[in-house]
């Protein structure tokens, strides 16, 4: 099985237990040695900043309440010990059957691929393709592999401004 083929999958739980999920299913996944069909299992989160009693505080929030993603292979095996796993109420897609992210889909929600990697340098002219910029082209003043971003110089309203953008929103000139 080659990591191509994996995709990722959603699945729905109790509100409040996708950590609990998370480390269930990285149990099951230990336990049962199927660590090369169930590659990974996520929870993504991000940082927000929280003001209470007026201090600031900056506390991770789950972007998707009520959901893990998992990249795995799907066949039987792996989708008994995904479904019947304690907080899990069901896979995302029509029925029961689990529909994979697109891998637009995948890009757009932030989910990094190992294997990815995106050749744009700084210097780089690109043209944006999606977004409020699109049709615009600029120059990379910055790239960030961790975060899938680039900071590209826009001309805007007669002034050069740093914008940063996703790497799918953006096409390198040639």
């Amino acid at each position: 099985m080659s990591e191509e083929q994996a995709k990722w999958y959603v699945v729905h739980t109790y509100s409040g237990y996708e950590n609990k999920v998370k480390a269930n299913i990285e149990k099951l996944v230990e336990n049962r040695n199927m660590q090369d069909q169930i590659l990974e299992v996520a929870v993504p989160v991000q940082d927000a900043v929280e003001t209470k009693n007026g201090v600031k505080k900056t506390v991770q929030r789950k972007v998707f309440p009520g959901y893990v993603l998992l990249n795995m292979f799907m066949n039987d095996e792996t989708w008994y010990v995904v479904r019947n796993t304690r907080g899990v109420t069901s896979f995302v897609g029509p029925g029961s059957k689990p529909v994979p992210l697109t891998d637009d889909e995948v890009r757009m929600m932030g989910i990094i691929q190992n294997t990815e990697f995106i050749d744009l340098s700084v210097g780089d002219y690109v043209k944006i393709i999606t977004g409020p910029f699109e049709a615009l082209t600029g120059m990379i003043n910055e790239v960030n592999q961790s975060k899938r971003s680039v900071i590209v110089s826009l001309s805007i309203f007669g002034r050069e401004t740093p914008v940063e953008l996703d790497f799918a929103q953006v096409v390198r000139l040639s």
